[in-house]
């Protein structure tokens, strides 16, 4: 059984330490904001559901102690700790759409009194907990009616429960036709640099008792070419309004392949990753990291000193290449007139 990627005990918020995967199964415990901020800017909690929960309890951890006594001091504090968790992750939705939950708590109750919010603010972080918990069971009943028995999905990165609080989004739908009784077996590129498909997907689905096989970024076209894959499977960190859509680094790659080789091509994710507010993917900010994490691996320099790194962590796919976007309400079928692809649900 897969340990929980994140629990709220002991007026804590326990963090499974990704980093430490897979050599390790250790937890971190959060006390305050800045112990969330920190393991979401470390990776050591990540995907855009697992951070959105993970900001949640962050900022009510930023105003548990609080001992202020006007809204409007207890306001500043709520703020300052709301406007370092914002700065961990530019890409991921569900960091700011929770952050903005959070948010309208305190704007809403700001007649009650300092004590009456924290227990609201505390109230809703088990609630965003709780929802994306139920969601992942939803992204994954309906996903699973895409999945033929005796299916060969490929899949980038990592989108199961070490992405989210529940069974996971692209992974959840693996795991429930699992449960249906398909017999699928599952190809997981390496995802350099960090390699998460490496670490913790091949990690988490051979703990899930689920048939998979590790492979190189670089090998999935062959294995398309010579039809081994049915279907390719991916989570996802942020969907515009048209569909276009920002995953990890190399999502765009398996895009133009799989629509060259007449293959589907399914993104699962919550309804709150969709930010209705960009038009397109251009509107989709990148984020970029540090060089090491490109010129070495597990500690050891791998390329020469002083050359050049271009280390964007996601890209953004354009909407053709999506034959269906999976989402805790339902399949939905981007337009090839790109406009707002929620109008055109089936």
């Amino acid at each position: 059984m897969l340990p929980k990627t994140l629990e709220w005990k002991d007026d804590r918020l326990h963090i499974l330490d990704q980093t430490e995967l897979p050599y390790r199964v250790e937890f971190i415990q959060c006390r305050n904001y800045q112990d969330v901020a920190e393991a979401i800017r470390k990776m050591k909690v990540r995907g855009a559901p697992a951070i959105g929960v993970a900001a949640a309890f962050g900022l009510y951890l930023g105003i548990a102690n609080s001992q202020e006594k006007s809204y409007d001091e207890f306001l500043m504090e709520f703020t300052r700790a709301e406007r370092e968790l914002s700065q961990t992750r530019p890409t991921a939705r569900n960091l700011f759409w929770a952050l903005e939950r959070m948010r309208n708590v305190v704007e809403k109750t700001r007649s009650r009194s300092i004590k009456m919010l924290k227990e609201l603010l505390l109230k809703e972080a088990k609630a965003i907990l709780k929802e994306d918990q139920d969601l992942c069971q939803k992204i994954g009943e309906n996903g699973a009616a895409l999945i033929e028995d005796g299916d060969k999905i490929l899949t980038h990165c990592n989108a199961g429960s070490l992405a989210t609080a529940g069974i996971g989004t692209a992974l959840g739908v693996i795991y429930t036709a699992k449960g249906e009784g398909k017999k699928v077996r599952v190809y997981a590129d390496e995802t350099r640099p960090a390699l998460q498909g490496a670490r913790l997907t091949v990690w988490e689905l051979t703990q899930g008792g689920v048939d998979v096989t590790l492979i190189c970024d670089s090998v999935a076209g062959l294995l398309m070419r010579k039809k081994m894959i049915d279907l390719v499977l991916v989570g996802a960190d942020r969907i515009a309004a048209n569909g276009d859509f920002a995953n990890k680094i190399g999502t765009y790659n398996l895009a133009v392949l799989a629509k060259a080789h007449g293959i589907p091509f399914y993104v699962a994710a919550p309804y709150s990753t969709i930010d209705h507010s960009l038009k397109s993917g251009e509107d989709i900010q990148i984020e970029e990291r540090e060089k090491d994490e490109v010129t070495h691996l597990s500690g050891q320099r791998i390329a020469p000193n002083g050359v050049k790194v271009y280390n964007p962590v996601f890209d953004v796919t354009p909407h053709q290449y999506v034959d269906r976007i999976i989402t805790d309400q339902g399949l939905f079928k981007p337009s090839a007139k790109g406009k707002n692809f929620l109008d055109r649900g089936e």
